[in-house]
C-alpha cells in the first residue's frame, strides 16, 4: 500500500519512520509542513492523486495546549480544517484515514477509564479543536480509524520525560501535580499499534474510534518519580495540587482511557507504562553518550 504520514518530524511521525524501515512491504511517504501543507486542500488533493495514496496517517496537530487559548483560530486551522482536508481526499480516493486524537476531548470528571462511546466534553480550546477535528473526519464519510491517545513521550522532541531528566540534572527539588490521573504513552508503542491498524483495516470498510495508551494509571507525580528513579537522578519530587500550579488551559483531572476495544479488535498486547518508560530512557541514554 501507498501510505502517507503527515507531521513526520513529530514524536509519533519519527517513530513511524522506524516502523517503515522495520516493515518495508509498503511504500511510505513522509511529509511535514515543508513538503505538504495539509491546510491547502488543493495541495493535498494533488499529492494524493500523484502518489496513489491508499492510507493516510495524520500525525500533524496543533498541540500547544496553553497557547491554543490565545490562538484558537490557528489551533482550529490545523486540528479541524487540515483534518477535514485529509478526510475529504481520503473519501475521494477511497483511502483509509488514521487520525490521531487526544484524551482532552473528555471533561476529566470521570472515575472509570473512558470508553470510546462515553460522552465528550472538552474544557480547553485544544480539546475542543481536537473533538471538532474528529467530527469533521466522521462527517466526510471516509474510511477512518480515530485513535485517541494521551501523555505522549519519546526519545525525540520535547516531552515530559525529557524535561524531567533535564531537571533531574539541574535541580535539587521540583514540584509536580499529584491530582491529575492518566496513563503515559510511548510513541514507539503507539506507532506499532497504528501499524497493526493499517495491516488490519488498510483495505477494509472501517469507521471506528479507538483508545490507545500504555497499560496502567498514574499521576504526573508518579510519572516524575519513576523517571527520576529509572534515570538515576537524585532530584526530590514533591507532590502538589493542580491549583498550586495554575495553567492557562484546564487539564482533565482524570483521563485514563479504556483500552479494551483496540485489544479486542486487533488482538494486540499493550505494554505496561513502566516497562515502556524504561526502554525509552535507555534509548535516550544511548543518544546522549
Amino acid at each position: 500500500m501507498n501510505i502517507l504520514v503527515t507531521g513526520c518530524y513529530g514524536q509519533l511521525g519519527t517513530e513511524l519512520q522506524k516502523v517503515a524501515v522495520d516493515y518495508g512491504s509498503h511504500q511510505w511517504f513522509f511529509t511535514d509542513i515543508d513538503t505538504l501543507d495539509i491546510c491547502d486542500l488543493n495541495a493535498v488533493e494533488r499529492y494524493f492523486a500523484a502518489n496513489g495514496i491508499e492510507v493516510c496517517i495524520n500525525c500533524a496537530a496543533y498541540t500547544a495546549v496553553d497557547k491554543a487559548e490565545d490562538e484558537p483560530d490557528l489551533a482550529a486551522k490545523v486540528n479541524v480544517e487540515a483534518a477535514k482536508n485529509l478526510a475529504e481526499c481520503c473519501q475521494r480516493h477511497n483511502a483509509l484515514l488514521i487520525h490521531v486524537s487526544t484524551d482532552y476531548v473528555f471533561d476529566g470528571h470521570g472515575t472509570l477509564p473512558y470508553r470510546e462511546s462515553d460522552a465528550t466534553g472538552p474544557t480547553s480550546v485544544y480539546g475542543q479543536t481536537k473533538l471538532d477535528g474528529e467530527q469533521a473526519v466522521i462527517q466526510t464519510g471516509c474510511r477512518y480509524c480515530i485513535v485517541r491517545t494521551a501523555w505522549l513521550y519519546s526519545s525525540t522532541g520535547k516531552n515530559f520525560v525529557k524535561t524531567m531528566l533535564m531537571l533531574g540534572d539541574t535541580k535539587d527539588e521540583i514540584n509536580v501535580v499529584n491530582d491529575q490521573k492518566g496513563c503515559p504513552t510511548w510513541a514507539s508503542d503507539l506507532a506499532n499499534a497504528i501499524d497493526k491498524l493499517v495491516e488490519k483495516y488498510g483495505k477494509e470498510p472501517v469507521h471506528e474510534t479507538f483508545h490507545f495508551t500504555n497499560e496502567g494509571q498514574i499521576t504526573w507525580y508518579d510519572f516524575a518519580c519513576a523517571i527520576m528513579e529509572i534515570g538515576g537522578k537524585h532530584c526530590k519530587v514533591s507532590p502538589i495540587a493542580t491549583d498550586q500550579y495554575p495553567t492557562k488551559a484546564k487539564r482533565p483531572a482524570y483521563s485514563v482511557l479504556d483500552l479494551n476495544k483496540i485489544k479486542a479488535f486487533t488482538g494486540m498486547e499493550i505494554p505496561f507504562w513502566r516497562d515502556s518508560l524504561e526502554k525509552c530512557i535507555e534509548e535516550i541514554n544511548k543518544k546522549t553518550k
